[in-house]
């Protein structure tokens, strides 16, 4: 016997087939180009994350490592996942337990982590948006929604002012990740949850001259 589901899907079928839509021309004739100094470009995102419930370190390239270690000793952090392509100098100031992901392990197992450490591909001011395109310093999807914490490093070079400008930087190809602050949602009360959908603390160690 044939499902209503079944029996609904192949009259869709069937009228689609029927009547074929005509391709239609979308028109991409958005603002670009916008750009802002990097002082107020790093203020305008540094605002937006903070407005989210972020946490902003502002820093120079050579002290990355410096302030990713007191992040994370702040935050309790003992054992921690990182991409397999994560530049390890970032974690030369850290002196607890590092565990490189792989694609095997289960996302349950990821649970066991105190935080994640990942690079960006990049950011959009306007929004306070991180870009995450699953390339080798940022890793899979899994590892930087289920552990608690999240520290992401971003290069204030690769912040643009806008969304157009910030899209422009992707490859449409790969997988991306939008972040604007930690999880979060709210009940029909308005009331905040955080950690409903990912990390519950975001972590952004924006550096300045890179």
């Amino acid at each position: 016997m044939t499902s209503a589901r079944d029996t609904v899907l192949g009259r869709v079928r069937d009228a689609l087939a029927l009547a074929p839509t005509p391709a239609t021309a979308v028109p991409r004739g958005y603002g670009t180009g916008r750009t802002l100094p990097d002082g107020e470009r790093l203020a305008l995102f540094t605002d937006r994350l903070v407005d989210y419930k972020a946490e902003v370190h502002p820093c120079t390239a050579d002290r990355t490592a410096q302030v990713v270690a007191g992040v994370l000793r702040d935050h309790g952090a003992r054992r921690i996942g990182v991409p397999a392509g994560l530049d390890p100098r970032w974690l030369d100031a850290y002196d607890g337990e590092v565990r490189p992901d792989t694609a095997d392990i289960p996302a349950r197992q990821l649970d066991a982590l105190d935080a994640v450490v990942t690079a960006s591909a990049a950011g959009c001011a306007e929004t306070g948006t991180i870009f995450l395109d699953g390339s080798s310093g940022q890793g899979r999807r899994a590892l930087s929604l289920v552990p608690d914490l999240h520290l992401c490093v971003v290069d204030l070079s690769a912040v643009a002012a806008g969304v157009p400008e910030a899209v422009a930087r992707l490859v449409p190809e790969r997988p991306t990740t939008l972040i604007s602050g930690p999880s979060a949602t709210s009940d029909i009360e308005l009331e905040r949850v955080e950690g409903v959908h990912g990390p519950r603390r975001l972590v952004v160690v924006i550096r300045t001259d890179r």
